[in-house]
C-alpha cells in the first residue's frame, strides 16, 4: 500500500512537472513571437514618413531603399540631358536655356561638345534658317557593374526645316557619376566624359 502511494505520488510529480515544462515552453513561445511582431512592426512605422502638406495636413509617404530605383533613375537622367540638348528651337535664348539645364546635368565636356559646335556656326545656322530639331530617345543602356556607370544613348533626330524633314541617328556614350540631388539635378547623377559616337543622316522627306 506505502509502495502504490509512493508510486502514485512520484506520478503526480512527473504529470506536474510536465505540465510546467509545456507551460514553460509556451510562455516562451509566447515572449519570443511578441517579441518579434513588437520588432516587425515598429520596422513597418519608421519605413512610414508623414509629409507636412503647407502646413496643413500630413500625408502619408514610405520610404525604401535608394539604391533600388538607381537605374531608373540613371535613365530618367540621361533622358533629360539629351532631350535638353538634342533639343533646339530657332531662338537664341532658347537655345541658350536648354544648353544651361543640359550642363547642370554634366561635366565640362558637353559645354566642350557646345562650344566647338557654336564656333563652327552650327547655332547660327540653325536661328537663320528657322530650323527646328526634336528627338526621341530610341534606347539606353547603363552598366552598373562597375563605377563609374558607363552608358550608351540611341537617339533619333527630327530636323525640321522649311523645305524638308530630317531623320538623323545619333549615338553617344558617356559615364555616369554619383552627385548630390538638387533642383536643378533632382536624380543626383553628373554625366562625364560626353562624346558623340555617331550622328549620320537615315532619311530625308522634301515638304
Amino acid at each position: 500500500m506505502d509502495f502504490k502511494s509512493l508510486k502514485n505520488i512520484e506520478n503526480r510529480f512527473l504529470t506536474i512537472r510536465l505540465y510546467t515544462l509545456v507551460f514553460s515552453s509556451l510562455c516562451v513561445l509566447v515572449t519570443v513571437f511578441s517579441i518579434y511582431k513588437s520588432y516587425d512592426f515598429a520596422k513597418q512605422q519608421r519605413e512610414k514618413i508623414y509629409v507636412l502638406d503647407k502646413g496643413k495636413s500630413l500625408m502619408l509617404a514610405l520610404s525604401q531603399d535608394a539604391s533600388i530605383n538607381r537605374p531608373v533613375e540613371a535613365r530618367e537622367h540621361l533622358r533629360r540631358f539629351h532631350e535638353f540638348f538634342f533639343s533646339i528651337s530657332p531662338e537664341k535664348a532658347a537655345i541658350e536655356s536648354n544648353m544651361q539645364r543640359a550642363f547642370n546635368l554634366s561635366d565640362k565636356s558637353a559645354f566642350n561638345y557646345y562650344q566647338d559646335l557654336l564656333e563652327k556656326g552650327y547655332y547660327s545656322r540653325i536661328i537663320s534658317g528657322g530650323i527646328q530639331q526634336r528627338v526621341s530617345v530610341d534606347s539606353i543602356w547603363v552598366d552598373f557593374k562597375s563605377y563609374p556607370y558607363k552608358s550608351k544613348v540611341h537617339l533619333t533626330q527630327h530636323v525640321i526645316r522649311a523645305s524638308s524633314i530630317t531623320q538623323n541617328s545619333i549615338i553617344t556614350s558617356s559615364q555616369l557619376l554619383n552627385a548630390v540631388r538638387s533642383d536643378n539635378n533632382p536624380q543626383g547623377f553628373i554625366i562625364e566624359k560626353f562624346t558623340v559616337l555617331e550622328n549620320k543622316t537615315v532619311s530625308s522627306i522634301k515638304r
